[in-house]
């Protein structure tokens, strides 16, 4: 288990220690359940009360907020305690799962395929004809990557999941488990009898460079061109994407949340839990959507919109209140 002083995690953060402690520290923790051989963190003023009665040897500290100094205990000022807070919890990640041998020898890859410098490929693993992999990408047990489809160096690709045909993935992403990416988009119209026709999807899903997509979330290639997404969105656990879908760059959509077909994002989009945007809708850029609001219109840059059907915040936190009166008449 890594171990460090207080000086040594005030050089990686490059903070200002105020207080003292001797002890060595062996872990971060939340100041609740954290004992004196852990690290914490404050970022907002409603935790600086829990300071007290912490158990923890030292806190890190935002600049910005007023944390009472205790005998045999440290704090360390920071610009950003989340921000230094990510910093604490790489060096004391535990390490990956290792691979016996680069490529497993159950797994099976096309003989047409590109596999580049420092790969590695577990058991189970399917790579198909004409699939490029680029430097240093890992593929867990029991990936499954279709014909065509090309995935950018340093790519980490978790068990599960499934990378249709014809996908372009850029560099740094990580793909965790069970993902489905390029899977037919939802597209069926009725016949003259009633009956359901499905309408062929011959498109593909493109991804840009440091992308992460949380567990069981679904992107489905687009009908004619593609869906894509831009550099450095992260996408949380059970979201979908709808076909010809486009996200721009650092976008955000949490758990649960899910965008129709044809759907556009500007750069900087939060999409919050659980909530819906409607087929060929735009969000322009740095748009906010809250939890559970469902968005049935285009929303201006910047704006936050909230509630079911989703309106500008404000007006729709008055309409709340007047409801809320309206019940007590």
């Amino acid at each position: 288990m890594n171990s460090f002083t207080i000086n040594q995690i005030n050089d990686l953060l490059e903070g200002t220690i105020i207080g003292h402690t001797d002890q060595i520290i062996e872990g971060p923790e939340q100041m609740e359940k954290a004992k004196k051989n852990h690290i914490t963190f404050i970022g907002n003023a409603k935790y600086a009360n829990l300071w007290k009665s912490s158990s923890a040897s030292v806190a890190i500290v935002s600049e910005n907020l007023d944390v009472e100094q205790i005998e045999n205990k440290a704090l360390i000022k920071v610009k950003n305690a989340d921000l230094a807070m990510a910093k604490i919890l790489e060096i004391f990640a535990p390490r990956l799962p290792e691979f016996s041998s680069d490529i497993h020898p159950t797994a099976i890859i096309d003989e047409s395929a590109q596999i580049g410098a420092g790969c590695k490929i577990g058991a189970g693993c399917y790579v198909g004809k004409r699939v490029t992999l680029g430097d240093n990408v890992t593929l867990y047990p029991n990936v499954t990557i279709l014909d065509d489809s090309s995935i950018g160096k340093n790519t980490t690709i978790w068990s599960g999941a499934v990378i249709r045909e014809r996908t372009k993935m850029g560099t740094d992403c990580i793909i965790h488990n069970n993902v489905s990416i390029g899977a037919d988009g939802f597209g069926f119209r009725p016949d003259f009898s009633g009956n359901l026709v499905k309408i062929p999807q011959i498109g593909n899903v493109e991804i840009g460079n440091h992308v992460e997509i949380g567990a069981n979330s679904t992107i489905d290639r687009g009908k004619f061109s593609a869906t894509v997404i831009g550099d450095g969105c992260k996408i949380d656990n059970l979201v979908q994407i709808g076909h010809n879908s486009v996200m721009g760059r650092y976008c955000i959509m949490a758990g649960h949340s899910g965008l129709a077909g044809s759907v556009t994002l500007g750069d900087g989009v939060i999409i919050g839990g659980s909530a819906s945007i409607k087929d060929h809708v735009t969000l322009h850029s740095g748009v906010t959507v809250g939890a559970g609001s469902g968005v049935i219109s285009d929303v201006p840059a910047g704006k936050t919109v909230l509630g079911y059907p989703a309106s500008e915040s404000r007006e729709m936190l008055k309409q709340w209140v007047a409801l809320r009166k309206l019940a007590k008449k």
